[in-house]
């Protein structure tokens, strides 16, 4: 297992490499691949294609019959020859995690989000793009890699064992009791932003960003309290930081306080929104709950 962080979190950065490749030679070929529920473009460029190949390619190399769910898919045949081999024994790994452990290639599978934010990237808002490995043991996240392709920054976890050097326990990050801070997704800041009002009170700040990495980070760095979602989202979206959050004693639920599985034939929407905190999940939960009508109903076409 302590390999496969290496490899994870090797073949994040390598895909994000990629991104950034791509959009300093502004080959990124935008297209539209879709719409969400709400009527929302879904992108696609050249960056999100290439950060999977990088990505699922070297897994498929390094571990033959792995299970892996990217968001994006592609047929083409591959020359694994052409593919340099993943770093396997990653200094900074080696130091941060000192024991390992065996766990049958069959009860894994790995998440990849090769390139979230998307609209963003399109819009050259850079910082809030983020390449994601996650690998699940029985349905479980357990190592969560969140890599920042612009910034140079890759955080990473795996649960009881260890983590990168930039990430502090929950013990470190204290929670401002004065003013609340949440960060949601720019498509739908404002119905959000009135419900934390009437529920947490007239002061909660409300901040709008792109991509579930970034905001999930966001938390896990102490510098929101919560990551509120009210529409429907992708398990590639969340796995690696769900991963992570774990690792440090944060939670992650549905908004009805349900866990989330990541078994590779689960369903791999989200479809009853999401919370991540650090602090004080459940609270969070029973102050919303009377508005979770309202939010839902914003949202419904």
């Amino acid at each position: 297992m302590r390999e496969l962080l290496s490899v994870s979190v090797d073949l994040a950065e390598r895909g994000g490499k990629r991104v950034t490749e791509i959009a300093q030679a502004q080959l990124l070929e935008a297209k539209e691949k879709g719409k969400t529920k709400e009527g929302a473009k879904e992108m696609l460029t050249q960056g999100d294609l290439e950060s999977h190949r990088a990505i699922v390619n070297g897994f498929l190399k390094t571990y033959p019959g792995i299970t892996l769910i990217s968001e994006e898919h592609e047929n083409k045949p591959v020359d694994f020859n052409q593919i340099p081999d993943p770093n396997k024994q990653l200094e900074e790994v080696l130091r941060a995690v000192s024991s390992d452990q065996q766990i049958p290639l069959s009860n894994i599978a790995v998440w990849v989000d090769p390139l979230d934010a998307t609209q963003e990237y399109t819009e050259g808002l850079y910082k809030f793009v983020t390449t994601m490995v996650c690998v699940v043991v029985n349905g479980e996240p357990t190592i969560g890699v969140i890599h920042k392709p612009f910034e140079k920054e890759t955080v990473w976890a795996w649960v009881d064992k260890g983590h990168s050097p930039n990430l502090k326990k929950s013990s470190d990050v204290k929670p401002n009791e004065n003013k609340r801070k949440i960060i949601v997704s720019r498509s739908h800041a404002g119905p959000v932003e009135a419900v934390a009002k009437k529920s947490f009170g007239p002061d909660t700040e409300v901040v709008p960003a792109g991509g579930a990495g970034y905001k999930t980070l966001e938390v896990i760095k102490g510098n929101v309290e919560a990551y509120v979602h009210v529409t429907l989202i992708k398990k590639w979206d969340i796995c690696a930081g769900h991963a992570i959050l774990k690792a440090v004693e944060g939670k992650m639920t549905t908004l009805e306080g349900n866990y989330i599985t990541y078994y590779p034939k689960d369903n791999p929407k989200v479809d009853a929104g999401l919370l991540a905190t650090i602090y004080n999940h459940y609270d969070y939960l029973k102050k919303l709950a009377p508005e979770m009508d309202t939010l839902k109903g914003k949202h419904k076409r």
